[in-house]
């Protein structure tokens, strides 16, 4: 049997410029079709514009198991400017290792952050590249350096990737127009750490047939191929897959795994897969997959997550680009958490329970909202927050994604220069909605309501069981359907709208239980101060002054309402 070569994924990140493909070109032995800036654009530019792929092959180290064998580094090189961050997250979902290389001569910058967050929410180990250490003085070079890279821990040190090691190089000594024969330093010593972080990956072949394809390109008598990563699931020669975009369905003729012929490949590996009778021109990049696993949805319901290094509160009504799968469109996005009771129950993971009452929020939650004004008076400075949150994302276009998939919100249209993070928040989709009209079939499903609260006064009292209320609509307010609403005075007493009064928006509150004496009192000289006041016994400042001694009685409604009900109920418990 052939030696069985273990691939394992490595993004290399970073701020532009850093750079990422001499790095990636050092460590490379064969190169993947895909590799080194093959763009004419980005020749031009000097700058990755794709997902850029290479390979390095070495030992197997013994970590990783008995026998002969390879592994195999296939490394991703992402690109680091703005207008691409959507295909650095496109790639970071199949990364299990990853090199974040900083210029040595900067430290972090805006990107360098970005690199950082999307590693967190996507991969689980990383390694620190400080490049360029050619730029420092031969003197001051291992001064400078271990200054860096004290500088690099800390900004690690609340990570999940504290204390990950940092190796310092130069990939490529003398720059860009340098001669070939230059070697690069510290080079060998990164392939060590490398293989030493290198672990066996969690890899599973069950589940739909799912692949990011970076590539499509047609071999002259063979057919197309497309080349890419299995994101989930496997394949075998003679397989249907289906390209959705498209929605075209075409049969595998044949694959292969850095130009050696195989007849099945499995999550996690790079594989050219040929079919035959397909223009490549349709499918630069994208998704293909078991026929029918996708789903095309127009909303969805994410559980989400603030990313800490986003500034600013994320707003329900605001739009945000939506990463989802490996597209991304602009969304607009509603918050909601659970009902206040249920504020500290568990929540199971990656389901949506459509059973259960949840509540609207105006903005996400988080330590720094400012959800609550009283609270801030109070100095309660716990403000209660919920375990897990939602969000009602409805995008501008529809999207095709697999059935649970990331979900990254970010700000893209920031200036990339300002020194800000532009991701907002990360996420997981529970539930699409394949049907355009989502917001009459789906919607209503969904039980989110906003808690309503509106004050009146008590005019004057009618008898002991009744009062006459005001200023708790507006006049064209239809009354007839708050009747039979509870309401509360402040002195105490529960009542209940019997209906209107007059003309002008006052009503009537029947008082099943009666009037308190003393509440009769407040209101009998509430009311009378008011009629001598209008005889003109006093003039206007006295009025006034008077008026403020004796509290006025106030009603208060409180009820809520579901967001999506089309009737508009009012539901008081």
């Amino acid at each position: 049997a052939a030696p069985r070569v273990l691939n394992v994924n490595v993004g290399v990140l970073g701020h532009i410029d850093s750079g990422k493909t001499a790095l990636a070109r050092a460590l490379s032995t064969t190169g993947s079709t895909a590799a080194f800036d093959r763009a004419p654009q980005s020749r031009a530019r000097g700058i990755t514009l794709d997902l850029g792929f290479s390979c390095l092959r070495t030992a197997l180290p013994p970590q990783l198991g008995p026998g002969p064998g390879e592994l195999q580094f296939t490394l991703v090189d992402c690109p680091g400017h703005a207008s691409l961050i959507r295909t650095i997250i496109g790639g970071a979902q199949i990364i299990d290792l990853m090199m974040l290389v900083i210029d040595v001569t900067k430290g972090m910058q805006t990107q360098s952050a970005e690199c950082l967050v999307i590693g967190q929410i996507a991969c689980q180990k990383m390694v620190v590249v400080l490049n360029k250490i050619d730029l420092l003085p031969e003197g001051k070079r291992q001064s400078a350096i271990e200054k860096m890279t004290k500088k690099m821990q800390k900004t690690l040190e609340n990570t999940k990737f504290c204390g990950c090691p940092i190796v310092a190089v130069a990939a490529k000594p003398g720059g860009p127009e340098a001669p070939e024969s230059e070697n690069p330093l510290g080079v060998s010593e990164l392939i060590e750490v490398l293989k030493s972080q290198a672990y066996l990956p969690s890899r599973d072949p069950l589940g739909h047939f799912l692949m990011a394809v970076d590539h499509c390109f047609s071999i002259k008598g063979q057919g197309t191929v497309m080349t890419g990563t299995i994101l989930s699931g496997s394949v075998s020669l003679g397989d249907n897959v289906e390209i959705p975009a498209l929605k075209v369905t075409k049969k595998v003729k044949s694959m292969q795994m850095f130009h050696t012929p195989v007849t099945y490949a499995m999550q996690g590996d790079r594989v050219g897969i040929c079919v035959t009778q397909f223009d490549p021109k349709l499918l630069e990049r994208g998704l293909i997959c078991t026929p029918e696993s996708l789903h095309t949805i127009h909303a969805a319901i994410i559980s989400l997550k603030k990313i800490q290094y986003f500034r600013g509160a994320l707003q329900t009504k605001a739009k945000f680009h939506i990463t989802v799968g490996h597209e991304t469109v602009m969304g607009r996005v509603m918050f909601f958490s659970p009902a206040p009771a249920d504020f500290n129950e568990e929540i199971q993971e990656n389901v949506f329970d459509f059973e259960k009452d949840y509540l609207y929020q105006e903005e996400y939650l988080s330590k720094d909202s400012n959800s609550s004004e009283e609270n801030k008076e109070n100095d309660q400075a716990e403000v209660q927050l919920p375990r897990q949150q939602w969000a009602l994302l409805e995008f501008e276009k529809p999207v095709t994604c697999p059935k649970l998939c990331l979900v990254i919100g970010s700000k893209l249209d920031t200036d990339i220069h300002a020194n800000t993070c532009r991701l907002a928040f990360h996420g997981v989709l529970l539930q699409g909605m394949e049907d355009k009209n989502y917001t009459e079939t789906f919607l209503p499903k969904l039980k989110v309501y906003k808690l309503k609260h509106k004050e009146g006064q008590v005019e004057r009292v009618m008898d002991d069981y009744s009062v006459i209320g005001r200023s708790l609509f507006k006049k064209e307010t239809n009354i007839q359907i708050f009747v039979g609403l509870k309401v509360q005075l402040s002195t105490g007493e529960d009542g209940i709208i019997d209906g209107g009064f007059g003309q002008s928006g006052k009503f009537k509150i029947r008082i099943p239980d009666g009037l308190k004496p003393d509440t009769k009192v407040l209101l009998t000289v509430a009311s009378k101060k008011k009629s001598k006041a209008g005889k003109g016994d006093t003039t206007k400042e006295d009025e006034s002054s008077k008026n403020d001694s004796a509290q006025p009685v106030t009603v208060s409604l409180l009820f809520k309402r579901y967001v999506f009900d089309t009737q508009k109920k009012m539901i008081q418990s």
